[in-house]
Parts: structure tokens; sequence; C-alpha cells
């Protein structure tokens, strides 16, 4: 057997490949952003072409500076950005235009529309999500009715359709010569196309969107011990079976080895996902979280979450670095924050995309509340903090609502754990411990453990619990009024940017 798995970590900002030894250990990283392309306000978008030409050069890239062969490989595993919808043309292999990213808002009206017609409920009720811009089944109709030749393309069976895990492993099992077309139903559940319980597409929420069935990708479980193999022609990674896919927030639910119900993780990232472990229990929110797929190993039953999905956290922090110009680089945001004590009465609610769980309004827009001349750039730094902060208070309320179960710590990863200042405050915000693993980026590392499992690298979840280790803990600091009082101005900042977008 080899003495390594490695994982393509296809995320909104940048495209990673990673290697990973068998206690679970950081081997090679390599690791390269693409383009935001952003061509009006709510549209946000990618080039499908891009992202495929990163994946192949992060791969060879990664692979040459750590000196491995492929024959050291034993799986590949791949983990992508959830909802943003390519549609391709399986003839050429050329997209019919820039992937619609899951922040993307132009679907509003396709969103309001549903919920007019009284199809909300159904969606709902079915695949666990409510009508809203984040999800893929709008923006594939969108596709559809706004470029030219892409419904006749698909009525014919050339059009097809996949979120960017089925883009990836299309290219790298073949392209237009045999590549595979295949998602997984942690994918798969993000479409609002999906029936939670059966597992297949549902031929009447696919009329809610007039999408044809013969677009869509072949959904499996989360791993497969046949694997799919990497054509020659697309990567050096030949002969490497690919057993292992699932969407980022789920592959982190892996990694943070969330396997009993009850564990949960929040993952911090472009947006903020956090996931509870429900079991095999299906549970419908009643207070704005989503029903997912959490995972389904091959040869058995899935596991089921709630989750409560933010858009806009470590964007906000880009934000300041490419539009306000405050900051060269996201490590800035925690010097320039710590300037002051805090944000004095400021608040952000970066609703950039309207927000997400538990309000879903896709009527919101962003606003800065409570500035005098007083203020500085480092109090709109601070702000941009606690708002990522605020946000994950809001889904633990929902959560605590919906479980039952009072949260006792919380587990987190992502790039924006690496900022000290904000896991302090996030421990603040909750009165709960905050703990980082020793592997942060356990997106990666959940889809290497989906993809070494199915293949016999890991023998079975106990083995990869072994593998978890504290790298960090935070301890709540402020007093139980302090951290009421600020929450409470959070939620009247909130208040104030509903009903500033017109989505009729």
């Amino acid at each position: 057997m080899a003495d390594y798995v490695a994982a393509i970590d296809q995320g909104t900002t940048s495209t990673r490949f990673m290697i990973f030894d068998h206690g679970g250990n950081e081997v090679a990283r390599e690791q390269m952003e693409h383009e935001q392309i952003l061509p009006r306000a709510g549209w946000v978008e990618h080039n499908p072409v891009e992202i495929w030409e990163r994946t192949r050069s992060v791969i060879a890239t990664g692979l040459n500076r750590s000196h491995l062969a492929p024959s050291d490989i034993a799986a590949l595993g791949i983990t992508n950005q959830r909802e943003t919808t390519v549609v391709w043309n399986r003839r050429t292999g050329r997209p019919y235009g820039n992937a619609i990213v899951w922040q993307d808002t132009r679907t509003d009206r396709i969103a309001s529309a549903l919920e007019r017609e009284g199809k909300g409920d159904i969606i709902r009720a079915r695949a666990g999500l409510p009508p809203a811009t984040y999800f893929a089944g709008g923006k594939i109709q969108w596709i559809l009715e706004n470029v030219d030749g892409a419904r006749r393309d698909a009525e014919r069976g050339e059009a097809i359709f996949g979120t960017v895990d089925t883009w990836v492993l299309w290219n790298l099992t073949g392209g237009v010569r045999g590549g595979v077309h295949v998602t997984d139903v942690t994918n798969a559940s993000r479409t609002m196309l999906m029936d939670l319980r059966t597992l297949d597409w549902d031929d009447e929420l696919l009329s809610f969107f007039g999408i044809p069935r013969a677009m869509l990708p072949t959904i499996r479980p989360s791993n497969a011990p046949e694997g799919y193999g990497v054509s020659p022609e697309a990567s050096p990674l030949a002969g490497i079976p690919i057993s292992g896919i699932l969407g980022d927030q789920h592959a982190a639910t892996v990694g943070q080895v969330c396997f009993s119900p009850g564990e949960a993780k929040n993952t911090y990232g472009t947006g903020n996902f956090m996931l509870l472990n429900t079991g095999q229990e299906l549970v419908h929110s009643k207070h704005g979280l989503l029903t997912t797929v959490a995972y389904q190993f091959a040869g058995e039953a899935p596991v089921y979450a709630l989750e409560g999905s933010i858009a806009v956290t470590g964007s906000a922090v880009q934000w300041l670095r490419d539009q306000l110009h405050i900051i060269s680089n996201a490590a800035e945001s925690e010097v320039l924050a710590r300037r002051v004590d805090g944000s004095d009465g400021v608040y952000f609610v970066p609703a950039f995309s309207g927000l997400f769980a538990p309000y879903w309004r896709s009527d919101a827009r962003g606003a800065i509340v409570g500035l005098s001349r007083f203020h500085t750039d480092s109090h709109i730094a601070r702000a941009t903090l606690e708002a990522i902060c605020y946000q994950s208070r809001d889904v633990v309320e929902a959560m605590t609502k919906d479980s039952g179960v009072e949260l006792a710590v919380l587990k987190v990863d992502g790039g924006v754990t690496a900022n000290s200042l904000c896991m302090q405050t996030q421990a603040d915000v909750l009165g709960v411990p905050v703990i980082r693993p020793v592997v942060a980026e356990t997106t990666a590392l959940g889809a290497a453990y989906a993809a070494g499992l199915a293949v016999g690298f890991w023998r079975d979840t106990e083995e990869l619990k072994a593998n978890w280790k504290q790298d960090r803990r935070w301890d709540p600091q402020w007093d139980r009024a302090t951290r009421e009082a600020g929450y409470a101005d959070w939620k009247r900042a909130v208040e104030r940017t509903l009903n500033w977008a017109d989505v009729g």
C-alpha cells in the first residue's frame, strides 16, 4: 500500500492540492487563486476553464515539490465549493459561459416566484432547502433561459450540468473522451433538485425549474471503493483512483471527525458553515437552518445534518483588502483591529448577497451602522471580525432551538481560524470554548479521509478519530451582560439591512 492520500480542494477563491500521511498530517500543499468575476452588482462568476487549468497546475507542481511519485499516492479525493453551477457541452467540453457562483443573487426573482406559487414548502419537504439564490437549481434555470442554445442543447442531451466537483471529475477522467459525469449525495443535496429520502433527482422538483433530467450527473455515495480512473492526458496522477467526493462543508465535517449525532463543526472560509450531525434522522428545521446529507460512505446509510450557511465572513475581510484598500492582506485585519479595544458601537452586517441562515432574506444588503467622526478604519476592521462571530451566534441559536442541545464547545477550522483575535471574539460572543485542531484545513483532510477509507488506507472512522489533535483553545472572557448587550445591538443592526433590494 502506498504511504499517502491526496486531495483536491477546489474552493471559492483558490484551488489546493494537498497530500496527507496515515496520521492525517499534511505532507505537501500547493495552492493557486483564480479570478473573482463581478460583472454587475449581485453577480459573482468564475471561469470554469481557469479552474480546471489551476487544478492541473497545482497537482503537477505539488507532486514535483514534494518529490513524490504517483505510485506513492493510494487514492485521491475531491472537495469543492458547493452550489456553484457549470453547464458545458459534452461533445466540445466548452462551458456555456462562466460558472455562476453560490454567492450570486441574479436568481432572486426565480426564488421569489417559487414561494409565490406555493412551491417553496414542497422544496423544503423534499430537498430540505428553502427557495434561495444560494442553490444550484435556480442557476441552471437562469442559464437555460438566458444563454443562447443552452436549452436546445440540454434537450438534445448535449448540454450537461455539474457543480464544480463534477466539472473537475469529468475533466480528470477524460473529458470529451469518456469523462465520468457523476456527483455525490452531498453536492446533489445542495441543488433543490434531490429528494433527501430517495437520494435521487426528483421529477416534480425538476419541473419547477424546467430542467431536463438528461442534463444531470449520476448521484453516488461520497466514496467508492472502485474509484474513477484519472486519464493519462489529464494529470500526472493517471492510475490513481478518485475514490472520494464531498462538498467542502461536508468534507470538513468528516475532517473534524464529527461522526456522532450531536457533534458540530464551524468552517471559516469565504463564508461560514456550521454543521450539526443528526445521524440517520432527517430533521427539518423550524428556525431557518438547512437539512442536508452530511456524508454517505459506500454500502452505508446516509448521515444527515442541520446546517447554518452564512454567505459572507472571510470574504468581508477580502472586501476590506480589495475594495476599501485599508489592509493589504488578510493577516493585517487582526493587526488593524487590535489598535482599538472594541468596535465602540460600530456594527457591520456584510449582507452583500442577502442574508443566509437563519434569516434567508435576499432583499437584505450590507450596512455599517453606528458610525461617528470618532471612528476609524480600526473600528471597521474590528466590526468585520465581530460580524463573523455574531453571524455564527445567529446559527448556534437556531441549532439550539431545533435540536434542544446547548453547545458545549465549538470545533473550528478554515483560514480565518489563523486570526486569534477573531477566534477569541467568537468564544466571547458564544460563551463557550472554541477549539482548533492541528490540521486546520480539514476540508481537504476530509476528502482525503473519504478516499482513503474507500480503498482501505484507513480501516474505519475510529482510526480517523485517533488522528484528531487539539492545536489551540480560546476560552470566553466576556461576562454574560456584555455578551447579551452586544448581541442585542447586532440584531438591531441586522434589522437595518432588510427590505433594501427589490426582489419581487
